[in-house]
């Protein structure tokens, strides 16, 4: 390559390399002045032909720059190989890898580039952009080694949105994912970005989208905004300017005015203030590192609920997250030893757990036996749905409100509870693909048709507790949470038991979820081709070690066996590999790809009519189906697949 820079061997790498350092503007400002020790560039204006390059009064981050370097000279092919053999694909889900150099990393120039053509692709669909505007939030992540961070990138998207004229209401300081739709909606914004990698190991970050109406995008916008990030890949010069964009009258700091807003609007979800003023039940409250606990404690606050003690060694961000192996309290104990450490001090009961950018919250109960019970997903779900339509009802009894316009949802990999509770209560139950983004868009679109909205959630500890956050929502569902909690405590209930009297009215719904890790596409292709071509070309399995299948529904073929012309009725993507069986034994199973991790995951269901309660063998029917869905269709052994590391 030229510039001294050392080849590769490989053209195809050595160009992507030399357009990502000519793009790289920070390295150009590095090479275009005589920088002082901390790189304060004085500003010039360099002219090569009629392009004039600027470089600019900022701290500018050179750091990714001299990583590729230092690859280079030591000759670190492959590292370099994985840093720019292929772009970050925009999706639905955004962007979400581990920060450093390349165009497969988060850093300042993918951040840059994908803001402009994001920016592109808002003026292409919105009219009024230029009064409308846009917010950016961002969580606490750093990464020391490529001087990347969540604050700068944020500021960084703010600097082209504001250099195209766009109003940007930027959050001065980090705030929970749920405060940036939240702002979308409240202040009918165009759209929103978050900077953050929610639970993902600590050297990863993202960049979530929003549209207009409070919602995560979908289909087709992860195209178009995909497409116009290719179109916009050399950075504008004003696109750097973080200094300029600070200044400008278009940046705006909506923090204040967004979290009074959203503590007033979850207040509306409150339905037992006095109960809450007197109750004497003890909670904890982890935020596992992250954003959460500034947050969930005013929650606390709006809902007059005794203040959570908080784990000390967890409160305050830390991107480091030096207590915890995984950031991820839906790992389960592991990540919640130090909060029943602090329980057991305090005499609490209960746990409450945040992650790291507050959207999900884990529930553990302490059991009469001493040992903590971490509740599940689909359990918690249970309990907040069954929570929130008890609180409808009581509030219905003032209203004419029909039942008939009350919807819940869930996504198709999750517990199938709220069918059963709606069909016993009368309300609307609906599935949706995986992911709040379908939740929130469906929830949006039954709000505009004057239904009600309770609740809706997701077996990954996502939670929808108010139609005012159109995602998920740790910091609302934490406070709904801490109401139960006290609630039950005023009948001498715990979840526990609240639970089980839940399950034994509505039927038993026992889960069994996991997961195998797999970095090998190619493997993860032909074990799912073998699950349609199993009995000779297109077909699937009848029967799994004597486990007869009733029905199959396929999400990335688009074909459901219980259709008519057996067309699938949700939306299909031939991106991402789904797969759900019906067993005659009232059995469920869902095997699927994960859109942001390297793993193949599985959902098993069993649902029991209400009166069959002996958990023991309903427990036992489920592990038997599990065992031979995971030895005949994931074949761990011949495909290499490593399970799910102990919690």
């Amino acid at each position: 390559m030229e510039n001294g820079v050392d080849s590769t061997g490989d053209l195809g790498l050595d160009s992507a390399i030399k357009q990502w350092l000519e793009f790289d503007k920070t390295d150009i400002g590095k090479r275009s002045l005589q920088w002082n020790s901390s790189y304060d560039a004085q500003v010039d204006q360099l002219h090569s032909g009629d392009q004039a390059v600027f470089t600019l009064k900022a701290k500018l981050n050179a750091k990714t720059a001299a990583c590729v370097r230092e690859m280079l000279k030591n000759g670190a092919v492959d590292e370099l190989r994985k840093c720019f053999g292929a772009r970050m694909e925009f999706g639905t889900a955004g962007l979400r890898a581990a920060m450093g150099p390349g165009v497969s990393r988060m850093n300042d120039l993918t951040i840059i580039q994908t803001t402009q053509g994001f920016c592109r692709y808002l003026e292409q669909c919105f009219a009024d952009l230029k009064d409308r505007g846009v917010v950016i939030g961002f969580d606490a992540r750093e990464h020391t080694a490529s001087g990347g961070s969540s604050k700068h990138f944020a500021s960084l998207a703010a600097a082209v949105l504001t250099s195209r004229g766009v109003p940007v209401y930027l959050f001065s300081v980090f705030t929970p994912t749920p405060y940036v739709p939240f702002t979308v909606s409240h202040l009918s914004l165009c759209a929103g970005i978050m900077v953050t990698a929610s639970h993902n190991p600590k050297q990863d970050n993202g960049y979530k989208v929003y549209w207009e109406n409070g919602a995560q995008i979908i289909p087709p916008h992860d195209k178009g905004i995909a497409a116009a990030i290719e179109k916009n890949l050399e950075p504008w010069p004003e696109s750097w300017d973080t200094n300029t964009a600070s200044k400008s009258p278009l940046l705006k700091d909506p923090y204040q005015d967004i979290h009074k807003a959203y503590l007033q609007a979850i207040q509306q979800h409150c339905f037992h203030r006095e109960v809450n003023k007197s109750s004497e039940v003890k909670i904890v409250h982890t935020s596992v590192h992250g954003v959460g606990h500034v947050f969930v404690q005013a929650a606390f606050k709006a809902f007059d609920l005794r203040p959570p003690y908080a784990v000390e060694e967890q409160k305050d961000p830390d991107p480091e997250f030096p207590t915890v192996e995984y950031p991820n309290p839906e790992e389960g104990a592991g990540v919640l030893n130090l909060s029943f450490a602090l329980a057991d001090r305090e005499g609490a009961t209960v746990v409450f757990a945040n992650d790291p950018d507050a959207d999900r919250l884990a529930v553990a109960e302490k059991q009469p036996s001493g040992e903590w019970r971490v509740f599940s997903g689909n359990e918690l779900g249970a309990l907040l749905g069954w929570w929130v339509f008890q609180c409808w009802k009581q509030q219905k009894r003032e209203s004419k409100d029909s039942v008939k316009d009350v919807y819940m949802l869930a996504s198709t990999v999750s517990s199938k509870i709220l069918r059963a509770i709606a069909l016993k209560e009368g309300f609307h139950f609906e599935e949706t693909l995986t992911g709040f983004k379908w939740m929130g868009n469906r929830g949006k679109q039954l709000l505009d048709q004057g239904k009600t909205v309770l609740f809706a959630f997701e077996e990954a500890i996502g939670y929808m507790c108010s139609p005012a956050v159109l995602d998920k929502d740790g910091v609302s569902a934490a406070a709904i949470a801490g109401e139960l909690v006290s609630y039950l405590a005023t009948k001498n209930t715990s979840l526990s038991q609240q639970l089980k009297a839940i399950y034994e009215e509505y039927g038993y719904h026992i889960t069994k979820n996991s997961y195998f890790i797999c970095h090998d596409q190619n493997t993860i292709k032909q074990l799912f081709e073998r699950l349609r071509n199993y009995e000779g070309e297109e077909s699937y399995p009848k029967e799994c070690q004597g486990f007869a299948i009733t029905a199959v529904r396929d999400l990335t073929t688009g074909y459901d066996s219980n259709q008519p012309d057996n067309k699938a009725v949700l939306p299909t993507s031939k991106s991402s590999q789904m797969i759900t069986f019906t067993f005659a034994n009232g059995g469920v199973a869902t095997m699927r790809t994960s859109g942001t991790e390297p793993k193949i995951k599985y959902y098993t269901e069993l649902c029991a009519a209400p009166g069959n309660s002996d958990l023991d063998q309903l427990n036992a029917e489920l592990n038997k189906l599990v065992d031979a869905i995971v030895e005949d269709f994931f074949q761990p052994k011949k495909n290499n697949l490593t399970p799910r590391p102990d919690s």
